[in-house]
Parts: C-alpha cells; structure tokens; sequence
C-alpha cells in the first residue's frame, strides 16, 4: 500500500518524530495531513511544506480520508485516542506508531481496535534531544535502525507496508521482532543507557564540573537532557525487562569493582578487550 503515492498519511502528533516522518514521505509525493494539539506547529509545517494540511481538532474529514495513520503520541495518549475515537478512521486503513514500548500497549490496541482496520506496531531508533516539529529533518533516520513489531493478529500485508515505510524514511536495517522481544532489547539498548546517563549526571554536586571535562563525559551523558514525562512514563511502561537489565548492570558494575579493589588488572583487562571487541559492532557503516 504505501508505495502507492495517491494514499493518504495523517500523523497524530507533530512533534520531532511526527515531523521528519512527514518531511521523508512528502519527498515521494504522498498527500501529508497532520492532527496536534498547537495551532503554531501546524501554521509552521504547512508554511515549510512539511505538510499539506493539519488540525488542532479532531477534522472528521481528514482522518475519515487517511489510508495510513502514524501516531507520534505518549503511549497513554495514544491508547486513549484508540478508545475515543476510532470510530473517525475508515475502513481499511492501516495504522502504525512510534512508541518506545510495545507489550504494554500492542495488545490492548488489538483487542479494542475494530476488526476493518489493522494496527502494525513499530518503533523508530533515532531521536535527538531537542523536540518540535521546528528541529525535525527528513535525513533523521537515515543510517538508524527500524523495529517492526507484529503479533499473530497482523496479515503479512501489514507486515510488509510496514517494512517498507522504514525503507522509505531512510532506515538502514529494517528488522521484525515480538513486542516481548522488543520490550527487553529496548530495556537494555536505549532505556538502560538513559538510566544510567541520568544517575552520572545526577551522582556528584560538585560546582563547576564543566570547565574540566572532556569529550568522554559529554558523549556519555548526550541523552541526559531527557524529556522527564515521556522517559518516566516509558520506564514505568517498561518495568518488568528495565529493572532486571538494571540489574545485570549493577552486577557487572560490582565486578568490575570489585576487581579495582583487588587490584585484578588481567581481570579488568579481559573485561575491557571484551567490551573494545564488543563495540566494534556498534559502529556506523559508513
């Protein structure tokens, strides 16, 4: 369905995420509606041509015409706005979203949703610490990766369009996995390091700590500067798989510790070519 031009997308929720998703897809020609909550980033995406139209109200017509829905929204909002209002979208239509959990809000969409229209979960891995649809940029997720998280209620057609809109935006590696899957990968890869940003950036008063530091401690802590509702609100969504990474990272913490303290330097050598050998992975192809 979405390499067809002549379909309709309507995003909820224009933010940083909303917005590039609505600068990559317009590139290709695709009719870009948009729903948000302030009137200013509506006048600024169509006055930037990001969109085509858009709604601070719930525009009957618009959503009733779109043929692929992407919410950007808080996991809490966007379930509500399923439970309120889907009765606004047309049959057939395909919608798809951004959220960072997927267990705790898959299912329950599922369940409710009606049986004409079809939910495909996903979840964008790129991001930056700023917000608004002014700071989002089509090349966001180009070189990023795509999680594409179906359940057994999802047809392979879904499937497939899913998929294909992470080509589209620009991702790079375009993978599936289950929500439950998804839930603990994310616990370790996005939602740990979070975590564990915050506690180094919260973990010593001392004044004036920026006027010595180097690069390692900026390029450690880059995603302190969090967005306290939406992280909070997906830690706690995400409880039962972020706790026990918090816990093997306390325990791995504690070893390593435990080696300075007895002086264990093969130890901690071992521990440290592992982790060089590790991150080689984790570079960037370019």
């Amino acid at each position: 369905m979405i390499v067809d031009v002549s379909k309709k997308v309507l995003i909820v929720g224009l933010g940083l995420l909303g917005g590039s998703y609505a600068r990559a897809l317009k590139r290709f020609g695709f009719h870009i509606s948009a729903i948000t909550l302030d009137q200013s980033s509506i006048d600024y995406a169509i006055g930037e041509g990001i969109i085509d139209e858009g709604s601070i109200d719930l525009d009957e017509r618009m959503i009733g015409e779109a043929d692929l829905v992407i919410f950007a929204l808080y996991p809490h909002v966007f379930v509500d706005w399923i439970e309120r209002n889907q009765g606004l979208l047309k049959s057939g239509a395909l919608i798809t979203d951004v959220t960072g959990v997927k267990s705790s809000i898959v299912y329950r969409i599922q369940d409710v949703l009606r049986e004409d229209v079809e939910f495909i979960a996903a979840h964008p891995m790129a991001g930056r610490e700023v917000s608004g649809v002014e700071n989002s940029t089509a090349d966001m997720f180009v070189g990023a990766n795509y999680i594409v998280t179906p359940t057994s209620k999802n047809s392979p057609d879904a499937i497939q369009t899913c998929m294909e809109l992470g080509r589209l935006l620009g991702f790079s590696n375009v993978a599936t996995l289950t929500p439950e899957a998804h839930d603990e990968m994310i616990g370790f890869l996005s939602q740990l390091t979070h975590c564990i940003a915050i506690t180094l950036m919260t973990c010593n008063d001392m004044e004036d700590l920026e006027k010595f530091t180097g690069d390692s401690f900026r390029d450690l802590t880059r995603i302190a500067k969090i967005n306290d509702q939406m992280w909070s609100e997906l830690f706690v969504a995400n409880k039962g798989p972020l706790l026990d990474q918090m816990d093997n990272f306390i325990d791995k913490f504690n070893e390593l510790r435990s080696m300075l303290e007895s002086e264990d330097i093969e130890g901690m050598r071992r521990m440290m070519r592992r982790s060089t050998e590790r991150r080689v992975a984790f570079d960037r192809k370019k």
